[in-house]
């Protein structure tokens, strides 16, 4: 062996002596377990349980119509909620490390029943007329598509809407079918966002200054969910928020918050006092079954004293209109339906958040 070969040899020995003491010896998971279980209590819920010895996390990617969704998990579990019937894949991963894991690939036969959509079947109604008012105007949601009365607001907003929200608003998150209004949350990557969403208005076509307004829902449920049934006044756009007034019908949190979640509903009116936010509310909880599981009506009674809030006609909160301070309450406002996903108040979804979730309307309607 001449002397230059000698020391090109022992070079690359001890390159490759050197190269293998630096790298860390990952230790991959093994033996991973999968199990998949169909609900038999929620139509369309599938649930997953994944063990494996030395793994730091896992990742359940749950395959579907518009793409996957991947939900991280320390214990193994994870659950998705399907809204039709297919055979779906599922893969299942074990991480050691985010780049090191094994996985497996498994699929389930999911059935929903044909034309359910998750619309429940019971519920409170109201009558479309009362005594000593007239039905102004309604949208009982018949057809395929939304009235001329309402247009989508799209997008993330500034800053979440203002509330540090994590949906994007699109068109496509909303459905008129069979007489109802359906807006969908959805776990799916888009316009910067994890969630996508819909927020539809009034503004510029139906405004309402008093009276009586009634609108039939059943609402999402989950930690993260807040779905609004609201009303700002028209003059937004000149002065802003909170001095254009800001009347909410209906509001829920997910459930988490307080631990009544998915049984609370809140009614408050926001403004502007000298400069300053000021807000009043009140809630109303129901005992049983869950505000998801049938339909309730959410009305206010709204005249040039006071407005008033009940839920089923059941009276839970009202606010005197009458000092100057609230001049805002005496001005026409404009309906917004949005279903929101994080933010401020509720927090974000969780591993137990099941999506997607549906904000179900059955009708609204305004009388005088």
């Amino acid at each position: 062996m001449n002397k230059l070969h000698f020391i090109l040899t022992f070079l690359l020995i001890s390159f490759s002596c050197s190269q293998k003491q630096n790298e860390p010896v990952v230790l991959l998971p093994s033996d991973l377990n999968v199990e998949i279980e169909v609900s038999g209590s929620v139509e369309g819920l599938v649930n997953v349980y994944a063990n494996a010895n030395s793994a730091n996390y896992y990742g359940i990617e749950f395959f579907h119509n518009n793409g996957s969704s991947l939900i991280e998990s320390t214990d193994g579990s994870a659950s998705y909620l399907y809204s039709e019937t297919n055979v779906y894949k599922i893969i299942v991963r074990a991480h050691s490390s985010f780049d090191h894991y094994i996985e497996k690939e498994d699929s389930v036969s999911v059935s929903v029943s044909q034309n359910s959509g998750g619309i429940p079947s019971t519920g409170y109604i109201t009558p479309l007329s009362y005594s000593n008012y007239d039905l102004v105007w309604n949208d009982e949601f018949d057809g395929t598509t939304l009235s001329d009365d309402w247009m989508h607001e799209i997008g993330s907003g500034n800053n979440g809407w203002g509330n540090n929200e994590l949906q994007y608003y699109r068109s496509q998150n909303t459905e008129v079918n069979e007489g109802y209004l359906v807006i969908t949350a959805k776990n799916e990557a888009f316009g910067g966002k994890s969630y996508t969403s819909s927020r539809i208005i009034t503004r510029n076509s139906q405004s309402f200054q008093y009276g009586r307004i009634d609108i039939r829902a059943a609402l999402p449920q989950g930690q993260g969910m807040w779905p609004a049934l609201w009303m700002l006044g028209d003059l937004y756009t000149s002065v802003g928020w909170p001095a254009s007034g800001e009347i909410d019908i209906m509001e829920m949190v997910g459930s988490n918050y307080g631990g009544t979640g998915n049984k609370t509903v809140y009614g408050t009116v926001h403004w502007d006092n000298n400069g300053q936010h000021a807000q009043f509310g009140g809630s109303n909880q129901v005992n049983s079954p869950n505000l998801s599981d049938e339909f309730h009506v959410y009305s206010i009674i709204w005249n040039s004293n006071s407005i008033k809030w009940y839920r089923d006609d059941i009276f839970y909160h009202q606010i005197d209109i009458t000092p100057s301070d609230l001049s805002e309450f005496h001005e026409p406002f404009f309906l917004i339906f949005n279903l929101a996903v994080g933010g401020n108040w509720p927090g974000s979804p969780n591993a137990n958040t099941q999506l997607p979730q549906k904000l179900i309307v059955d009708y609204v309607r305004v009388f005088q």
